[in-house]
């Protein structure tokens, strides 16, 4: 049985689907490495809103996600980007995912850390406005039982004038915070409104910031998340790190060679793309608990096409390609996202991330996954 596909050029191929998944399961936890899986929401498909009104979630379903992560042993990293935080899931509606994923975390031992970020301001905002929100959403997270994510604050980029104002900012946080936290620095590829984080557009002036915040309380900082794209500079930044400051890698291009790391460390993980290979993820890191490096690696290489195709430029939209693939998976009856943002992939786009990830073994029913995508196909006028 084949399946027609269209190409970049808009011309069709034949692909022929492969019959059984990857055979991973549920394991024992990971132990050589911490590794945290950014993900995404379940929109109702049932609601009747429109891109610009509050997220409607279907609960149970984003709920189940989570306990198929943390089923793997992966830790779920909470109301981050891949949620599509500030991309159609506002305050209100990550306050909710924050409260009732804690709960599911506690209720099954999983692991959890949550966004913390300033995404209820609207408009202009001064720096105490800003701490002000941070401080608001650092104390629903605590409250909540979950790690803190100190995330990069689009108002914060806004209102700096310079890397003094990050000082001041992330100090004051820092030093409020009951437990140490993870801070992450996303890159403008991800969000736009980011360019010129920490004071400068030149990225070794804002690596002098971001390092000097951490060296101010090492005691509050858990680890830094660098979401870059830059494998070297994610590693030089490791290399400066305080001891017992860990490095957990955002870099979706380059992360298995960043998570086998060299004579000098290793980075730990907090990715989106986790979100579609949790398994296969959780699969190869046990490899990586036996000290067998090249095992590991030839578990996760493959997987870097697909995951540099999800996020390709503009990389902000990966979150449609992820939450396409977790209803190929059967994570999910549907493809519809908070805010419409099913739309903003193209056709082919989607064509090849089913073929790539077919090709991984990555649907536990590769049938189901191949009837949805000629469903798709057929929505969009392509015949079988």
């Amino acid at each position: 049985m084949t399946i027609r596909l269209p190409g970049a050029t808009g011309q069709l191929r034949a692909y022929t689907p492969r019959t059984e998944p990857l055979a991973v399961s549920p394991g024992t936890p990971l132990t050589s490495r911490t590794v945290f899986s950014a993900a995404h929401v379940v929109a109702d498909p049932f609601a009747d809103v429109s891109p610009d009104s509050p997220a409607a979630v279907d609960w149970d379903a984003t709920l189940a996600f989570r306990r198929h992560l943390w089923s793997h042993g992966l830790g779920v990293a909470e109301a981050m980007d891949t949620a599509q935080r500030g991309m159609g899931l506002d305050w209100a509606g990550a306050a909710e995912l924050i409260r009732r994923s804690a709960a599911e975390a506690r209720s099954v031992g999983g692991r959890i850390a949550c966004g913390v970020g300033t995404d209820q301001l609207t408009g202009p905002a001064s720096l105490p406005d800003i701490r002000k929100a941070y401080e608001e959403q650092l104390a629903l997270v605590e409250e909540s039982g979950a790690q803190a994510i100190l995330m990069a604050s689009r108002a914060l980029a806004a209102a700096a004038r310079g890397p003094e104002d990050y000082l001041e900012v992330y100090g004051h946080l820092l030093r409020q915070a009951a437990e140490p936290v993870v801070l992450h620095w996303l890159g403008p590829m991800f969000d736009p409104a980011l360019d010129g984080y920490w004071g400068s557009s030149d990225l070794d002036a804002a690596t002098e910031t971001f390092l000097a915040v951490i060296a101010a309380h090492p005691d509050k900082v858990d680890g830094i998340k660098v979401s870059l794209l830059d494998a070297q500079r994610e590693i030089d930044i490791r290399r400066r790190l305080p001891q017992g400051v860990r490095c957990y890698t955002g870099d979706d291009f380059n992360y298995p060679e960043l998570i086998a790391g060299d004579e000098k460390g290793f980075s730990h993980a907090l990715l989106g793309i986790f979100d579609p290979l949790g398994p296969l993820a959780a699969e190869a890191v046990r490899v990586l608990d036996t000290g067998d490096v090249q095992g590991f690696r030839n578990l996760m290489d493959p997987t870097v096409e697909l995951s540099r195709h999800l996020f390709q430029t503009p990389t902000r939209f990966y979150k449609t390609g992820v939450v396409f693939l977790a209803w190929l998976a059967g994570h999910q009856s549907h493809f519809t996202m908070v805010g419409g943002l099913q739309s903003a992939r193209s056709l082919p786009h989607f064509a090849r991330a089913y073929e790539l990830a077919d090709g991984l073994g990555l649907f536990p029913d590769p049938a189901l996954a191949e009837t949805r995508m000629k469903n798709l196909l057929s929505l969009y006028g392509v015949a079988q």
